[in-house]
Formats: structure tokens, sequence, C-alpha cells
């Protein structure tokens, strides 16, 4: 395995340490780490790591491209590590009460399509890449989830009387207005692989 899949592989497995430090203990939020979770020290452990994971994205793609390490495996790796990654984090902010199940229902929708997409294609001796629209609603979801775990942190700060879940605040309204953003380019981008591989899909139904 390559650099550039070590690094994608990495992604996955620093998923359950940015859980770990953005949801309380199950049955013991009152405990003394759950506390600390909530508070604006535990979430800048999430955010750190949660960064460190966004980056490996950018950095395997550039090596890839640069040292001609563009695989296979690569291909099909990389948009699975993303995906694994965002959904985990977009679940935790649902069991957080910050976002509406709406929206993880959706999100899930456009990437169990555009896998299936995917399957159909590999079945006929074509990989696809992600595309440059793919990419943009990739970086938005990322840009979306730093927001959301960088939020309480500021609300903290400055807020100081303000809980960790009590939300509806002013300084929320940015991170709803990314979160709205992101679940345009979700959608629009689901459609663009749809339309540009219609032809694909359109024969896997006659057989």
């Amino acid at each position: 395995m390559n650099i550039a899949n070590k690094l994608t592989l990495s992604r996955i497995i620093l998923i359950p340490f940015i859980l770990f430090f953005m949801l309380p203990i199950p049955y013991c939020e009152t405990c003394l780490f759950s506390q600390f979770i909530v508070s604006a020290p535990g979430r800048v452990i999430a955010f750190v790591i949660f960064i460190l994971a966004a980056m490996t994205d950018m950095l395997d793609g550039m090596l890839a491209r640069k040292q001609g390490l563009v695989s296979n495996l690569g291909i099909l790796l990389d948009p699975i590590a993303d995906k694994l990654l965002v959904l985990s984090v977009f679940v935790a902010f649902v069991q957080l009460h910050r976002i509406s199940t709406f929206v993880i229902v959706l999100i899930a929708a456009r990437e169990f399509i555009v896998t299936g997409i995917r399957m159909i294609a590999i079945e006929n001796g074509i990989v696809i890449a992600a595309s440059w629209f793919g990419k943009l609603k990739t970086v938005f979801q990322i840009i979306t989830l730093s927001a959301l775990l960088f939020e309480p942190i500021i609300v903290q700060w400055l807020d100081p009387t303000n809980p960790f879940l009590g939300y509806g605040s002013p300084w929320t309204i940015p991170g709803d207005i990314l979160v709205g953003i992101t679940l345009l380019l979700t959608v629009l981008s689901g459609l663009d692989y749809w339309l540009k591989n219609r032809e694909l899909l359109s024969g896997a139904l006659k057989v």
C-alpha cells in the first residue's frame, strides 16, 4: 500500500477518536470525563483531530498526483473514507441535537445513490473518480463540520452562561447557513452524478 492510500486509511482510523471527544459517555452524562468532553477544552481536542483527518484528504490526493501514486484502490478508498468521516460526525451532531435527522438522511441518501452508481460502473469495467462538483460538496461539508465543532467553543468563551446544548442563540446562525449550503450542494452534486451516468444506469435497468 502506497503512502497516499495509507493517509486515506488513517482518515478512517481517526474517526473513532473524533467521536470519543465529541459524545458524552452514554448513561453517564454527569461523569467527570463527560463533563470535560462538553467543555470548550474537550471540544478543542475533537476539533483538532477532525482537522487532521480532513487534511489527510488533501495530502493523499496531492501525493497521489505528484508522485504518480494514483491507483484504483485509492480512487475507490478515498471517497469511502470521506463518506465515513462526514457521515460519522454529522450523526454525532444529530445525537447532540445540533442538527435535524433530515440533514443526515439527505446526505446519506445521496452517498448511497452515488455509491450504487459507482458499483454499477465497476461491473462495467469503469472506475468513476470524484467529480469537481463532488469535491466542492466535500469541501463545504468539511467547512460546515469544522464550524459546528468550533461553535460551542465560541459560545462557552463568549457566553459562559449558555449551556452546551443551549443552541438557538445568534452564535448558531453561521452554522445553520453553512448546513443549508451543504445540503444544497449535496443535492446538486447527486444530480450531477446521475445526469453524467444516466446512460450507464439506463443500460443497467434494461438488463
